[in-house]
């Protein structure tokens, strides 16, 4: 089992940063877990922002954030999400979620609102 809690969302207005943290539970080996990050807005699916692979060396990201988002790990057993030129659209919960073959987890959610 994998504990996923994430922190840093909020309210910013179009053009300003935000840095998520999603901290995973300390009884599983975090480098086995590849790490997402996916979101929903209001009224959508779900979405996949980014992801990167337990070395943090391999990372991918949703041509909707390219070049404006950057996903880190460290061995802290934390996964970052860096978000910088913040638009509208990107209003949504952002989920965490961890993979590791046919296990897959999910924290809660946090709430990022970009508005002027």
């Amino acid at each position: 089992q994998v504990q996923l809690v994430e922190s840093g969302g909020g309210l910013v207005q179009p053009g300003g940063s935000l840095r998520l943290s999603c901290a995973a539970s300390s009884s599983v080996t975090f480098s086995n877990y590849y790490m997402n990050w996916v979101r929903r807005a209001p009224g959508k699916g779900l979405e996949w922002v980014s992801g990167i692979n337990g070395g943090g060396r391999d990372t991918a990201y949703a041509d909707s954030v390219k070049g404006r988002f950057t996903i880190s790990r460290d061995n802290a057993r934390n996964t970052n999400l860096q978000m910088i030129s913040l638009k509208p659209e990107d209003t949504a919960v952002y989920y965490c979620n961890a993979v590791m073959n046919y296990e897959n987890y999910w924290g809660q959610g946090t709430q990022v609102t970009v508005s002027s």
